[in-house]
């Protein structure tokens, strides 16, 4: 014995919640619209579908911002552990009974002690102080500019080279030597 799937309409009449009357006449209301709808080219609206694709496609969109959103943020966290890898491979040792290098960050006088050496390397631009979490470093003028590229708010003292050797001749005070090496 074969089970054959009755439609709903077969499945109401045979329990008597309807008629026979009242099945053929919605099977003819039925017939008679989508033949309407035929005939005048006349879509039927899907309210329910278009709200269940609105609110597919704003999660679609939601979803995307937040991907984005999280790269970025990745993105961040690998620049800023470049930075400290370069600081931390490439910084200069401190001098605790050297000169005293003086320099502001944030509106605050910091003081950094180093070498002779260094401190000119310093003033002259070979050399530049970055930021590490709380601590300063010092490193070669070559990384502060690759770390610039990665976070620019890690460099805090990066002096121009002067091109010293290129002296204008017209100017007035070429004889007199600019003192950028005093004491505080």
């Amino acid at each position: 014995m074969s089970k054959q799937k009755l439609s709903l309409q077969d499945q109401l009449l045979k329990s008597g919640l309807v008629s026979t009357a009242q099945a053929k006449s919605a099977k003819s209301e039925k017939r008679k619209q989508t033949q309407q709808q035929r005939k005048n080219n006349v879509t039927v609206v899907d309210e329910a579908k278009e709200l269940v694709q609105k609110a597919q496609a704003e999660k679609v969109e939601r979803d995307r911002e937040l991907n984005q959103l999280r790269k970025q943020q990745e993105e961040q966290k690998h620049l800023i552990a470049q930075v400290k890898q370069l600081i931390e491979l490439n910084r200069q040792p401190k001098d605790a009974d050297g000169l005293a290098y003086h320099f502001n960050d944030n509106n605050k006088i910091k003081t950094l002690y180093v070498s002779a050496t260094i401190r000119e390397q310093i003033i002259r631009g070979r050399m530049a102080i970055v930021k590490l979490g709380e601590s300063y470093e010092v490193v070669s003028s070559e990384v502060a500019k690759k770390i610039s590229l990665r976070d620019a708010a890690s460099v805090i003292v990066h002096n121009e080279q002067c091109a010293s050797a290129v002296a204008n001749k017209d100017d007035p005070y070429a004889d007199y030597q600019i003192p950028d090496d005093l004491m505080w």
